[in-house]
């Protein structure tokens, strides 16, 4: 997808953009040449995922994967800035943290990994010093999300994600575009992943797409695509059990605040009978109006076109993971909502060389860790 603003606006918005793009790049030129400050951190490995456009491009599905890789044989920490969190400064989650308190993904992978440690700052560097010097034991590994930006710390892995839907190398800077900083800032990142790719991508055009993104000898390519799981309640006390193969009896409102929410919707669409939809910004605070609204819209669907027939049994709201995090921890969702709210869960899915992208992933982190223990003897 390219860029598609009209060719007018984006003439009114050059003189932003290039503002913009002047301070990036001075910005950049600072850490290049160390006018400000970027620590490397010895005793452990520190690996950043990010992007370098604006909105959604799976990072949160991409750190999930790498910490399901990494956990069992390190002592992982996920480190995050805590977007949109009511609490400020360095927090670690507990059992009693809530999205309020750490932000919905940290909360969505805290829920998902009860056994690793995961932390929100929005100065990352002072965060991995506290954590190296308070843990026992210390950190392995530093899983640092949405961080690519974030260049008060030296990563030891850099892995940049790109959209297929949204490639950077069709993009422009910001207001014109999406970019938040120039391609060039690509060349930092030690692997480079599109995601969101079709299932169904061929080879030949897997193949354009890597002459296109145009990355050094030093970087690795990958692709992946969303694999969707199987339909999860939101309060698993009021609502009955369902699978997608239900789907195809029921009418669905489906109710996002994402970026981009268009590939959840399309799934939905693709599985149940007839579908709705309901969208809020980016990280949205449900309130009492918004479930009032989603209830008026649920009453507005019916379940067969053809003959107008209703079904108030066959009629549900189904949510992305992200917003299941913030709606499970709000006390003012109401009981009809509650019995018949569900989201569906997503994993992340390598369109091929999987097994490539683990053992270079973990044989890395093995070298680094055995690096540090020769350097502390």
């Amino acid at each position: 997808m390219t860029n598609d603003k009209p060719l007018l606006l984006k003439i009114l918005l050059f003189p932003f953009a290039f503002i913009y793009l002047l301070i990036v790049n001075i910005r950049n030129w600072c850490f290049e040449v160390g006018i400000l400050p970027s620590e490397k951190f010895n005793h452990t490995t520190v690996i950043t995922i990010g992007n370098i456009s604006m909105g959604g491009t799976g990072k949160t599905p991409f750190c999930e994967y790498v910490v399901r890789l990494l956990k069992e044989q390190y002592n992982v920490v996920i480190l995050s800035r805590g977007y949109k969190r009511k609490t400020s400064g360095y927090l670690v989650a507990d059992d009693n943290s809530t999205a309020d308190d750490i932000g919905d993904e940290p909360f969505q992978m805290k829920s998902k990994f009860p056994g690793v440690t995961v932390a929100v700052d929005a100065n990352r560097r002072r965060a991995i010093a506290t954590l190296l010097k308070k843990s026992e034991p210390k950190p392995d590994v530093f899983v640092l999300d949405d961080a690519y930006q974030h260049r008060y710390v030296t990563p030891d892995l850099s892995i940049l994600l790109v959209d297929y839907h949204n490639l950077i190398t069709n993009d422009h800077i910001f207001p014109i575009g999406r970019l938040r900083e120039p391609l060039k800032g690509k060349d930092r990142a030690n692997i480079v992943v599109v995601t969101k790719c079709p299932r169904d991508v061929k080879p030949i055009e897997l193949n354009t797409l890597g002459k296109e993104m145009n990355l050094f000898p030093y970087q690795q390519l990958y692709f992946t695509t969303i694999d969707y799981q199987e339909l999860q309640p939101v309060f698993p006390a009021e609502a009955p059990s369902l699978k997608m193969g239900d789907l195809a009896e029921y009418g669905v409102l489906c109710v996002s605040g994402i970026a981009k929410p268009g590939p959840f919707e399309a799934e939905v669409a693709r599985q149940c009978l007839v579908a709705s939809h309901l969208r809020f910004s980016d990280h949205h605070k449900f309130n009492k109006r918004n479930y009032s609204k989603m209830m008026t819209e649920l009453e507005k669907i019916v379940c067969d076109e053809r003959h107008l027939v209703n079904c108030e049994d066959k009629r549900i709201i189904i949510t992305t993971e992200k917003d299941a995090m913030r709606i499970k921890c709000d006390p003012n969702v109401p009981s009809e909502v509650k019995s018949i709210i569900y989201f569906l869960p997503l994993e992340l899915k390598f369109v091929n060389n999987q097994e490539t992208f683990n053992k270079n992933l973990i044989d890395y982190v093995d070298k680094n860790k055995n690096y540090v223990r020769i350097s502390e003897e």
